[in-house]
């Protein structure tokens, strides 16, 4: 009897630490059930106390949640919440990429100076404003002047702004980054703004670097007094732009490239002293301009008795882009005759398609000798 009594806190203790097991058991089997994909992405705006906090969703709103035992949090960290009550499980770890990375083409360039032509002066301009420093800083430095932080190019849709800019990019051995800028106008709140950021640390991290923004009139547009939620996005992510623009120095191994089509509507804020110094045209090509791009299109095409001076003279008021269209066209014609061979009468039909697609005014393409 006195052995037995002995025995039973033993046994007690036991069956305790069985229950016990059994119930961690049942909790971490819980804790995964709460880890199973799918789990949302959010952003910690605060830490509140050791296990609450407010956390940033996909959609911007704000919300106030607890955090799961033992995970360390600071403000900014990306975290993996419950989609139903959004308890934070887990942080994710910092990576080096970019919520804008999907909105780039990020190449080294292969277009060069002698793929551009009737426009000497542009790329002049280019080469002392971009290149000279990029490549010599120290001349500057020495001179005690600062470069343009950044050039705008403005002209017709084909005269060659993308081209200049990647051959730029290719003279000075940089990394070119090319965005649209509607893409920087986010549906979101602050996600535009977020998004130009992005854009000048990932500049930054691969420097030396150009940033080649096209069609900035769609961002940087004359700012209206309209109350929409809209458009005060637009100017949050205009504003965010021209500070990051003035964040960096003259000489520095990042310069930016700006493209439009209508220069007419651009902010003046965009234009002042200090971030786009630098606004070159590229107008409509002259006739020894439409010489030399016909001359780089058809270097490598078999011709037979193409006459470039007269092709030249008929194709006033097309633009680069649609020189080469034209080209391309002349190729399509003789590969459905079962030609290896172009011939001029592949060329007038091909200037004949070109006008009608882009609604030029015919001309008499019967002169062609």
């Amino acid at each position: 009897m006195h052995k037995e009594y002995l025995l039973q806190p033993s046994t007690n203790v036991h069956e305790e630490n069985q229950l016990l097991k059994a119930s961690v058991g049942y909790l971490k089997s819980e804790l995964n059930k709460f880890k199973e994909l799918p789990l949302l992405v959010c952003d910690v705006k605060k830490i509140l106390d050791s296990n609450k906090a407010i956390i940033k969703v996909a959609n911007g709103n704000h919300f106030y949640v607890n955090i799961s035992g033992g995970v360390p949090l600071s403000p900014g960290d990306t975290v993996l919440v419950e989609q139903k009550s959004l308890t934070i499980l887990q942080k994710v770890e910092a990576t080096k990429n970019f919520d804008v990375d999907s909105f780039l083409l990020i190449e080294k360039p292969t277009t060069t100076w002698q793929d551009i032509g009737g426009l000497q002066e542009q790329i002049q301009e280019l080469t002392e404003v971009i290149e000279l420093p990029l490549q010599r800083p120290e001349l500057f430095k020495k001179l005690g002047i600062h470069p343009p932080r950044g050039v705008l190019l403005h002209g017709p849709p084909g005269t060659g702004k993308t081209l200049l800019a990647r051959a730029v990019a290719n003279s000075t051995n940089t990394t070119f980054i090319h965005l649209v800028a509607s893409e920087l106008v986010q549906k979101f709140i602050g996600e535009g703004a977020k998004l130009v950021k992005d854009l000048f640390a990932l500049a930054r991290e691969r420097a030396p670097a150009i940033i080649f923004i096209d069609e900035i009139d769609s961002l940087a547009g004359q700012r209206l007094d309209s109350g929409t939620s809209g458009e005060r996005e637009v100017q949050r992510t205009f504003m965010q732009l021209l500070t990051e623009i003035d964040g960096f120095n003259n000489i520095s191994n990042i310069k930016i490239i700006a493209a439009t089509n209508r220069l007419d509507i651009l902010d003046p804020a965009l234009l002042r002293p200090g971030r786009f110094d630098r606004i070159i045209e590229l107008p409509l090509p002259e006739p020894e301009g439409r010489r030399q791009i016909l001359t780089i299109y058809t270097k490598d095409m078999n011709l037979t008795d193409v006459d470039l001076d007269q092709l030249t003279n008929h194709t006033e008021g097309l633009t680069g882009a649609e020189l080469r269209a034209l080209c391309t066209e002349a190729g399509y014609f003789a590969i459905r005759q079962n030609r290896d061979t172009i011939l001029t009468e592949d060329f007038l039909k091909a200037l004949d398609k070109i006008q009608q697609h882009f609604g030029y005014e015919e001309q008499p393409t019967e002169m062609f000798g």
